[in-house]
């Protein structure tokens, strides 16, 4: 199976921490989408998420196709609890939520894109996805039925994070949700770093270039931002926040 984008983000991780934005296809229309692809890639992006916790609108593939058929930055897919598997994509982010004990999220979702990941031979990227507490209920948290990890007990999420690396996952994603009040805890973040030896991604809450700059310090490789440039409409926000972040030396 081939595995170039993963690759991509390995060589990316040894050279300096990223920048990933998440683009939600719901939230505009398709033509939307691809300007803001674009405005993300000029302004320092190093890779583009797509997904959602819901999809309503039928825009989703046609959004990736379009996206991918126009930028040079690798196209991710960050599934939520559909089938969200697409051959226009560069890759998915095929997630396992550790934190969880609801089994649709540990493996039937995985079973049911399975023949598609074969079918398509869309390159998989095993990542073990860890919710932590954010001070509201987020939009997966509410699908997926799922408890996060308390705001303050890093041991807790470490432990989840050793648990996936040690079953296989390729990459473990701390997430405070779409809209969190509070985002990961750096704390956590230099707890869970300094213990496992694959990536490490950080997104949620995650506002201004300050707040990323400290989590790319406590160890995240990849910081993901989306929701704070929807509610501002400041997509000069990008490149600051990319600054920042590729502005901390690899340790």
């Amino acid at each position: 199976m081939k595995n170039n984008i993963y690759s991509k983000l390995l060589d990316m991780k040894e050279k300096q921490h990223s920048l990933f934005c998440l683009i939600d296809p719901d939230k505009n229309n398709v033509t939307e989408n691809l300007e803001l692809a674009k405005i993300y890639e000029q302004n320092g992006a190093d890779v583009i998420l797509i997904g959602g916790s819901i999809m309503v609108e039928s825009r989703y593939e046609e959004t990736i196709r379009i996206i991918k058929k126009n930028i040079e930055i690798p196209v991710i897919i960050f599934p939520g609890l559909f089938n969200f598997v697409t051959g226009y994509a560069d890759a998915i982010l095929l997630l396992n939520m550790l934190s969880s004990r609801n089994p649709q999220v540990l493996i039937e979702e995985q079973v049911r894109c399975a023949p598609q990941l074969y079918n398509t031979g869309l390159e998989s990227i095993p990542t073990g996805y860890i919710l932590i507490e954010s001070g509201n209920l987020s939009s997966v948290q509410y699908m997926s039925h799922s408890l996060p990890i308390p705001h303050k007990k890093n041991d807790i999420a470490l432990i989840h994070a050793l648990a996936g690396q040690y079953m296989g996952m390729k990459m473990i994603y701390l997430e405070a949700g779409s809209g969190a009040k509070h985002s990961v805890p750096n704390e956590m973040i230099k707890c869970v770093s300094s213990k496992i030896d694959i990536p490490l991604i950080v997104g949620g809450g995650i506002r201004t270039p300050e707040s990323a700059k400290e989590k790319a310090e406590s160890g995240a490789d990849f910081i993901v931002i989306g929701t704070v440039l929807e509610e501002l409409d400041n997509y000069n926000l990008v490149k600051e926040i990319s600054e920042a972040v590729h502005s901390v030396k690899r340790k």
